[in-house]
């Protein structure tokens, strides 16, 4: 009778693991039978084309893959020393009870709507930036082309802040779970050999937290190559190249939620879920990678005598 109740347990568990590869793979079939037609009208041209034309039914998704991928990277400049530094605060400098409040603070922030971060975009941040932020960066940069043209608050710079903000909370929490579950004996080897505290701090923590911090970044990515709807409203909602963080632009996630319920052909429907294929391609990819590092980091630590 147990030895069948274990049968049982293994089976139904089997099948409870199985479940999500299953999902994420009738996820991309779905996807790829209703964007089909898109597919066989533009092959991979559709990649590489930056034409985004419903009128004349034409279409590209590179200026759209170009800001997803650029307001992210953006907000990982941004957030990563941020998260970082407020994660090795909060684990390894403070031993004030005002870091819990900190901490909770910190977290709250992955709690407010994305509306309302964007609502704030548009009103305060976005002025803000056009009008201090972007001078002072033209002013010392202003040679690089990344930092010329017009002053906008709607554009990829405002998207990336607001991105940035959105996943600190991410990678702050993630990193100093990371950073708490560093053995002490570690610290304290490092301490009793003479180092300082940022060299015990740089050796014993940063170094065996590598992996971790690498997951925290990636997971942080995740969520901004995602986001839409706070990013929908600062970015500027234009299918434009620039190379300019100054100017407007356009993510994938921004465009399928702009533009899907006013598709009214069958080309233009199977090329906004082209596009929601696309952007899942990037986030599988992303993930992949990020996999890959945590287990060559993983690997280089347990070789190591």
């Amino acid at each position: 009778m147990r030895s069948a109740g274990d049968a049982w347990f293994k089976r139904i568990a089997f099948a409870f693991a199985a479940s999500i590869p299953v999902l994420l793979l009738a996820i991309i079939v779905l996807l790829v039978k209703q964007s089909w037609l898109s597919i066989h009208t533009f092959g991979a041209g559709f990649i590489i084309s930056s034409v985004w034309d419903p009128l004349a039914d034409e279409y590209g998704a590179l200026p759209f893959i170009y800001g997803t991928l650029v307001s992210s990277i953006i907000a990982l400049i941004i957030a990563v020393p941020l998260g970082l530094g407020c994660a090795l605060y909060l684990s390894e400098v403070s031993r004030s009870k005002t870091k819990e409040y900190i901490a909770v603070m910190v977290e709250l922030l992955a709690a407010i709507p994305s509306v309302v971060y964007g609502l704030w975009g548009i009103f305060v941040l976005g002025p803000w930036i056009a009008n201090v932020v972007q001078p002072f960066l033209r002013s010392i940069f202003g040679f690089l082309p990344i930092f010329q043209g017009p002053y906008s608050g709607l554009s990829m710079l405002s998207a990336g802040v607001i991105l940035a903000i959105m996943v600190l909370p991410t990678i702050t929490a993630i990193s100093r779970e990371v950073f708490n579950s560093v053995p002490n004996y570690l610290r304290e080897s490092a301490l009793a050999l003479g180092a300082t505290k940022w060299e015990t701090v740089k050796i014993a923590v940063l170094g065996p937290a590598r992996s971790g911090i690498v997951g925290a970044v990636i997971l942080g990515l995740g969520r901004a190559l995602g986001e839409t709807m706070a990013v929908t409203m600062v970015i500027g909602n234009r299918p434009e190249i620039s190379s300019s963080v100054f100017a407007p632009a356009y993510t994938l996630a921004s465009v399928i939620a702009n533009e899907f319920a006013e598709a009214v052909s069958d080309i233009n429907l199977a090329v906004l879920i082209e596009l929601g294929l696309v952007l899942l391609f990037i986030t599988v990819v992303v993930n992949g990678i990020a996999r890959l590092m945590v287990w060559r980091l993983t690997s280089k630590v347990k070789a190591r005598p």
